[in-house]
């Protein structure tokens, strides 16, 4: 039988979570700045090429954004089910801790 150390399972979980909620928490606030200068820097294209004095080839734009998306969705990852095992505590608490900060963000 294994021997299991539930002090040091608690602290790597305790401390994956905090980490995580920290980090959701900052993620979702630079994805909301992000998400407002994108915009705002779209509406400012749209509005400069109503006045003449900018054109946007609109087509070749999104165009790139499906490019990026379907060479991300090809690769896998090698071995990724040894990495999730062998990183199973702290990762487990990163994630509720992350999901939580991101809901709260």
């Amino acid at each position: 039988m294994p021997d299991i150390n539930f002090t040091t399972l608690g602290l790597e979980f305790g401390g994956g979570a905090g980490i995580g909620a920290i980090i959701g928490f900052a993620a979702k606030k630079i994805a909301k700045l992000i998400a407002v200068i994108i915009g705002l820097e779209l509406a400012l294209f749209k509005f400069l090429e109503s006045r003449g004095i900018l054109t946007v080839d609109w087509d070749r734009l999104t165009a790139g954004m499906f490019d990026l998306t379907s060479a991300a969705n090809s690769s896998t990852p090698p071995s990724w089910i040894n990495t999730i095992l062998s990183t199973l505590s702290v990762s487990a608490g990163f994630t509720g801790g992350f999901l939580l900060g991101f809901r709260k963000g």
